[in-house]
């Protein structure tokens, strides 16, 4: 059992750094079974921190073989400095000084996939967040920025191409058949946003003009059998420059913008200055390989990593607790650009979906933290949602509250004032008040305060005076570490509807004029009152459109009131969100009655609501799809306050069964309609049309008919697209056609068993497949030749798709699914932690469950904790879990 506890790291400590490093010139040279890395440093003594005396220089270091240490041209003997596993530590002898290192690591023993690593033939680099000092002895940290001048050296036949950050300014060849090529970054950066690739790479290349007139050179870098995979990513890459420039304002500042894609990556992608490493499924998307939601996933992780080239690595984050200040601001960003690309409606639904059903469970879990978190022991672990979605929500809030205008001259200011440096979540508030004249002391408690709000709302209607009253109470429970939260400001984006639905002008009593037929109320209390008059007609609120703010929103809807909403609702949000929390609580009723024994009877409101929506053509069918889709059971376990897996599983199967019934004639009737044979095109309106087309199909596979399979079938062999042909095969997969269903994935796999991140695919299909035995399927699978647990895509499509999205199966009686997540918990903990630490989620959330399920997941925790030599990523999350 581990013995040493890791150490905790704490916001209230953060100091600047005794030293500065002014210039980096690193040279590598690559050979097959190690590197050596030479790095020049200019390094000036911090006069701020250090005081009279001139402190010990302390570089950070992980996993090297020191060669030499120079300081000034002069040789250092051992004597002269001292190093550990973790440090590197010297006295200078003047205030500014030349060091000079050099290391011997091995990147291809590097399973961790951080620092310097080999993806198959290839050389690439990971370095956020602190990957940099498994390469090199350096100030490991983000406020310390530097300009740095790289040359990669290797075998010019295997290595044809070497890339780093900047532009390239000299090149050459070296006896021996090795060559060289030099890079210059001319912006200063801090470590982890340093890059290098090194391989036989095929280059796909275009251009792209700014608004002021320079010409960027494009190139996506990947291997040669995936030359066709990437002109989606290369559109998306010029849409999003385009983007912007037209809506921040921000032109690239290189010559060059580089993306390569890496088939071993544990993140989605990497910002790295001008040279973006990305996993490859966040790049390759050919209509035969990608489904339309990989496509528009490739456009929005492209874009996200652009935009980051302003918010993140021109202005960077001052330490990893800032983390939300470049990654909250950007996955806004990044979500902006994708609603004006496609239905802004239906991304918001996606994303809100998401959000809740995930992020809002971390909120309630063992690991909940702030947006900007107090400590860690492991800044690994911390790549989470609540820094991520919940900080783009409070970016959202915050663009809600400034409008647009005020919004962009808040960003314009920010940027201005601290290019070139590595700031807070502080200074970019600052930056948004002092553009506006604003006031956000209180709005900062969502960087500080952890846990989502709920927000109660109750209407009162006063017919002799015509007046409506809404009584805000915000609250929020405790978290770990926080007991009592003070009031948060919770802007809520509303409207009045009357009889026929539509919306009522807003005044507010003590005001003059009109707001309109919309506004933002701005609740900052722990109660609140608003006063509408003048009004001819008990309206019904329309509360919170757009979700305008994270939190729980609690208003006493009747399902009759849920009913109107979701046929009346002028906002195509909060007409979606009026069929969820009609079908949420229909569920739930259901729920209660299944675990009483009575039989269950469906409420025919939810039928009607979404006959009415499958017959309304006005609406987009992607809006459609997403009405008619029920709530996830990952949704509604985060919803319970004990959930009953099996319950819940029952009951929505039973639910969609039913409507799949009652409604078969309507969905044959579109599916046929939109069971087009015409040629694949990326774009919203296909989006949309298959959406629906397959949503429905999913609904018609439930009837059992052999007119469903047959449909099913053909749609399968006949798709000329992979959205539409994995749509098939998933509804074959969940359903009782065995023999069907094990042609399809023979097929399936024998077609694309070239092609790994189609059979990630179909490992995830199977895997989320809730038929009885999907342990067993999960356990032979991973004896399958495509799978290997070196790759995190195929971790998480196989075993992370079982444990999360298969819950059913993952959470079955006897505790096997939790000994299996065990296992490979701690198989992955001696060769990749953070990939380990990513899959202890599910157990984590161990309080969410009967007391019989609670203590088997408590068991293979304490198993987990137990293991000798754990890793901080783990041991971190377990600790907190087991707390």
């Amino acid at each position: 059992m581990r013995t040493e506890q890791p150490k905790t790291i704490h916001l209230k400590d953060y100091r600047e750094p005794d030293y500065w490093i002014d210039e980096t010139h690193l040279t590598f040279e690559l050979f097959d079974d190690h590197a050596l890395v030479h790095s020049r440093m200019s390094i000036r003594v911090n006069p701020g921190e250090a005081g009279d005396g001139r402190p010990d220089l302390v570089l950070d270091g992980q996993n090297l073989e020191l060669m030499s240490v120079e300081l000034d041209d002069k040789r250092l003997a051992s004597g002269d400095f001292q190093f550990d596993e973790n440090t590197l530590s010297l006295k200078p002898e003047r205030d500014t000084f030349e060091l000079a290192i050099t290391t011997r690591i091995k990147p291809r023993e590097n399973t961790a996939l951080e620092g310097l690593y080999q993806s198959g033939s290839m050389f690439c680099t990971q370095c956020e967040a602190e990957g940099f000092r498994k390469i090199t002895y350096y100030l490991d940290r983000p406020d310390v920025m530097s300009r740095f001048t790289t040359t990669v050296i290797a075998d010019k036949g295997d290595y044809p191409v070497l890339l780093s950050n900047g532009n390239p300014i000299a090149r050459g060849d070296h006896d021996g058949g090795r060559h060289w090529v030099t890079w210059e970054d001319p912006f200063p950066k801090p470590a982890y946003l340093f890059a290098l690739v090194a391989g036989d790479l095929c280059l796909i290349q275009d251009s792209f003009t700014t608004m002021s007139g320079r010409t960027i050179d494009l190139r996506i870098y990947v291997e040669p059998d995936n030359r066709e995979q990437c002109g989606h990513a290369m559109d998306s890459l010029k849409r999003s420059m385009r983007w912007d420039e037209e809506v921040y304002g921000r032109e690239y500042d290189l010559d060059i913008f580089m993306i390569v894609a890496v088939n071993d990556f544990n993140m989605g992608a990497m910002e790295n200055k001008g040279l973006n490493v990305f996993n490859s499924s966040c790049v390759l998307a050919h209509p035969e390989t990608a489904t339309d939601a990989a496509f528009q996933r490739v456009e929005a992780v492209v874009a996200h990593e652009y935009f980051h080239n302003w918010s993140g690595n021109r202005v960077t984050c001052r330490d990893w607790f800032q983390l939300s200040l470049k990654e909250g601001f950007t996955v806004f960003r990044d979500a902006e650009f994708s609603a004006d690309m496609n239905s802004a409606t239906v991304k918001r639904i996606e994303d809100v979906s998401f959000l809740r059903a995930n992020q809002f469970a971390e909120d309630a879990g063992p690991m909940a933290h702030p947006v900007r978190p107090d400590s860690f022991i492991e800044i690994s672990n911390f790549y989470t949602l609540t820094v991520y979605e919940k900080g783009a929500e409070v970016v959202r809030m915050l663009h809600t509250l400034l409008g647009p205008e005020g919004f962009r001259k808040g960003t314009d200011l920010y940027f201005d004032r601290h290019d070139g440096q590595a700031v807070t979540c502080d200074d970019f508030i600052k930056a948004l008040e002092d553009a506006n004249g604003a006031d956000f002391t209180q709005f900062k408690r969502w960087y500080s305060q952890a846990g989502t709000p709920r927000l109660n709302a109750e209407g009162r209607w006063d017919a002799a005076t015509g007046t409506f009253s809404l009584l805000f109470r915000q609250s929020c429970p405790p978290t770990p570490g926080q007991s009592e939260k003070l009031p948060f400001v919770i802007p809520v984006r509303m409207a009045l509807l009357d009889g026929e639905g539509n919306e009522m002008p807003l005044r507010l009593a003590g005001e003059d004029g009109e707001r309109g037929s919309e506004t933002v109320l701005s609740i900052t209390e722990a109660e609140q009152l608003f006063t509408f008059t003048d009004l001819s007609e008990e309206p019904l609120p329309s509360l919170l459109r757009g979700f305008s703010a994270p939190v729980k929103l609690i208003y006493p809807y009747h399902r009759d009131d849920r009913v109107f909403l979701a046929k009346n609702d002028p906002d195509g949000f909060n007409r979606w969100e009026a069929a969820q929390s009609l079908a949420v609580d229909v569920l739930q009723g259901l729920v209660e009655i299944h675990v009483a024994g009575r039989p269950l009877m469906m409420d025919q409101r939810l039928i009607d609501v979404y006959r009415t929506v499958l017959g309304d053509d006005s609406l987009d069918p992607a809006m459609v799809a997403e009405i008619i889709r029920l709530p996830s059971e990952a949704y509604l376990v985060e919803l319970a306050e004990q959930a009953d897996i099996d319950a819940i599983h029952i009951v929505r199967d039973w639910v969609r069964h039913t409507l799949a019934v009652t409604l078969e004639e309507q969905l044959w009737s579109i599916y046929r309609r939109l069971d087009e044979r015409i040629p694949y095109s990326a774009e919203a309106v296909q989006f949309a049309r298959r959406s629906l087309k397959n949503t429905v199909l999913g609904y018609l596979m439930l009837t059992e008919s052999q007119d469903a399979l047959s449909a099913c079938v053909r749609q399968f062999v006949e798709a000329n697209n992979m959205t539409d042909r994995q749509a098939a095969l998933v509804a074959l997969v969940n359903s009782p056609f065995d023999d069907q269903k094990r042609a399809a994935l023979t097929e399936f796999a024998e077609r694309w068993k070239d092609y790994p991140l189609v059979m990630d695919q179909w490992f995830s299909i199977q895997a989320s497949a809730a038929q009885p035995g999907g342990l067993e399927r999960v356990q032979e699978l991973m004896e399958h030749p495509a799978f290997t647990l070196r790759n995190p895509n195929k971790v998480r499509s196989l075993i992370g798709a079982f444990a999360s999205q298969n819950l059913i199966n993952f959470h079955r009686s006897d505790g096997e699914g939790y000994r299996f997540l065990a296992d490979q918990i701690l198989l992955l903990d001696g060769t990749n932690p953070q990939i380990a630490s990513r899959l202890m989620t599910p157990l984590s959330r161990w309080r969410k469950y009967d007391p019989a399920r609670q203590n088997l997941m408590k068991r293979e925790l304490s198993r987990i904790m137990g293991k000798p030599e754990l890793s901080p990523d783990v041991f971190e999350v377990v600790s907190k879990s087991l707390a």
